[in-house]
Parts: structure tokens; C-alpha cells; sequence
């Protein structure tokens, strides 16, 4: 066992043995020495966020917001390490989703649901909570290195009753086991604010271009299944959520499959937008973004000569 899977081990252990209040102030004195240090992570995040709330916010409040989204992230990790231990009740009440009635639908249905996801408020909580409704749930996770710790989160999401797929080095192609699940009826959420392939689909986001995944899109695209966008933010009693759509698919008479792709990448990053614009200390981006973003020394992001942007 390697050093890493070590350390997440005993965060798993001692995290889940200690009274939440205690382990909740202890995550938030990390946050904030996090954010007074202002490492790589943090100044990423500042960058982040200084795109999504515009260039007017004084630099004081962007501050106390990066901050704010240091304290966000911390909270999910101690949530996310908790989660074994909570039963079904508990994961229920901790979680809450607006317009659940409408995926409640579409499982009745039996027609299956494609929502894209950002990397916002807990969506370990998100998946926890759909299975615990009852609701067949499937989705991706990154294939980690070390392999202990990928084999160590992928075994905590599927006891909490998810069907989790490796990105690559499955059985099959993750994205053909996932339609024919969405086909069976599963609710497939996805990450999608974040390209981790560099095969994304390029997209304007708060004004400036990136990459997105073209996963959600294809998969919605190929199966028929709606489409909806989640918005995900921390109330202080509960991880929440909302979900917008289903989207508009384009039909084949709007153009070749890619093309299609492009546009309906477009309005899940519009979406996603809306609901980061919303709660951005709930967006946990850590990492670069946008294709004009430069690293510096400090892990920063720094204007791209073209276009004076940060």
C-alpha cells in the first residue's frame, strides 16, 4: 500500500469517527490556512472565479468569495468521506433536489435520464441520493493513479449503490455500456464542465472559449433519453440541486452528428454557466479552464497576450 492510499485511508477512518461538528471546523481551519497560503489550487480557483464574476468585483470581495470556495471544497471532501457511514435516512435528508419529480418521471417511465453535472456542491451526495431513492444509477469515474486509491473510490461509490464505470480499461467502451443503460432506464449523470480527454468540443463559457466533454451530449443524441443540466450549490443544513431541461436536441435536419454535438455541448455549457453564476463559491475548479489561460510559477493563470483576459 502506498503512501497516498495510506493517507486517504485514515482520512476515511478518522473523518467518519469523529462528531461532525469537530471534523467540520477542522476541514474549515485547512480551507482558510489554504487560502492564506495561496498555493497553485488556490490561485487557480481565484482565477476561475475572477472569470466568472467579471472584472468589475473589487478584489477584496473576490477574495473573501475564493476563500468561500476553498471552504466549499473542503466541506465536500469531509462529506464525501463521511458518506459510507450514513444510512439511507441520513442520505436522504442531507441532499435535496429541486424539480425532483420530473427525474422521478422520466425512471418511471423507464425512459432513463442523461443530466450533466458540474464540478459544484457534493455530487457524491447527488449519486448517494438518487440510489437511495431507488432510482438505477450509473455513471464514469477517472481511472486514478496510484490504482489502490481509484480502487478505494470506486468501491466507496459503488457501496453507496452506484454502477461505476473506468473511463478506459473496462470490459466494454464506458460510452456503449452507458447508452444501454440509459436505454434500460438509468439515470446517468455526468461530469461536464471539465475536459479530461483533450478530445473535448470547444465552447464559449462566461465569455471565453474551453473544452467540454462530449459525452452528455452524444449519449442524450444516440439514445433519445432527455437531457438536463444541474445546477449544484451547499445550503447549510444540505447539499442541493437543481436540474434545468430537458434540452432542446437538434434533429438530424440541423446538420451532420458532430455538428449536432457542438450545438448541444453549447447550450449544457450555458446551463452549466447559469448555475455557477448563481453559486460560484460552490464551483470547485481548482484547475485551468479556458484555452487563453497560461500557467505561472505559482500554479496561476495569467492573461493570454491576445486577449488580456485572466
Amino acid at each position: 500500500m502506498t503512501l497516498t492510499e495510506l493517507a486517504y485511508l485514515a482520512g476515511w477512518r478518522a473523518v467518519r469517527a469523529l462528531p461532525r461538528p469537530v471534523a467540520a471546523a477542522a476541514f474549515r481551519a485547512g480551507a482558510d490556512r489554504a487560502h492564506r497560503r495561496g498555493g497553485g489550487g488556490t490561485a487557480r480557483l481565484r482565477a476561475n472565479l475572477r472569470r466568472v464574476v467579471g472584472p468589475d468585483v473589487p478584489e477584496p470581495e473576490l477574495d473573501a468569495l475564493v476563500r468561500a470556495g476553498l471552504r466549499s471544497y473542503a466541506r465536500y471532501w469531509l462529506e464525501a468521506f463521511r458518506l459510507p457511514s450514513l444510512s439511507r435516512a441520513e442520505i436522504l435528508a442531507g441532499f435535496r433536489l429541486d424539480r425532483e419529480e420530473v427525474l422521478a418521471a422520466d425512471v418511471a417511465a423507464g425512459r432513463g435520464a442523461v443530466v450533466a453535472l458540474p464540478h459544484a456542491g457534493n455530487w457524491d451526495a447527488a449519486g448517494a441520493w438518487v440510489a437511495a431513492m431507488g432510482w438505477p444509477i450509473a455513471t464514469v469515474a477517472e481511472r486514478l493513479k496510484p490504482e489502490g486509491v481509484y480502487q478505494r473510490f470506486l468501491a466507496f461509490r459503488r457501496n453507496l449503490g452506484m454502477e461505476i464505470l473506468p473511463t478506459q480499461g473496462g470490459e466494454r467502451p464506458a460510452f456503449d455500456v452507458l447508452a444501454d443503460r440509459v436505454r434500460a432506464g438509468f439515470v446517468v449523470p455526468l461530469l461536464a464542465d471539465r475536459d479530461l480527454s483533450a478530445r473535448g468540443v470547444e465552447v464559449d463559457f462566461f465569455g471565453s472559449r474551453t473544452r467540454m466533454p462530449p459525452g452528455p451530449a452524444l449519449l442524450a443524441l444516440r439514445t433519445g433519453a432527455p437531457l438536463y443540466v444541474a445546477s449544484m450549490w451547499y445550503e447549510p443544513d444540505a447539499a442541493c440541486a437543481t436540474i434545468e431541461g430537458p434540452l432542446a436536441v437538434p434533429g438530424p435536419e440541423e446538420g451532420p452528428l458532430d455538428q449536432r454535438v457542438r450545438t448541444l455541448a453549447q447550450r449544457i455549457a450555458d446551463g452549466l454557466a447559469a448555475g455557477i453564476a448563481r453559486h460560484p463559491e460552490d464551483w470547485h475548479m481548482l484547475q485551468r479552464m479556458w484555452l487563453d489561460q497560461q500557467a505561472t510559477p505559482n500554479g496561476a493563470a495569467q492573461p493570454s497576450p491576445a486577449t488580456g483576459q485572466v
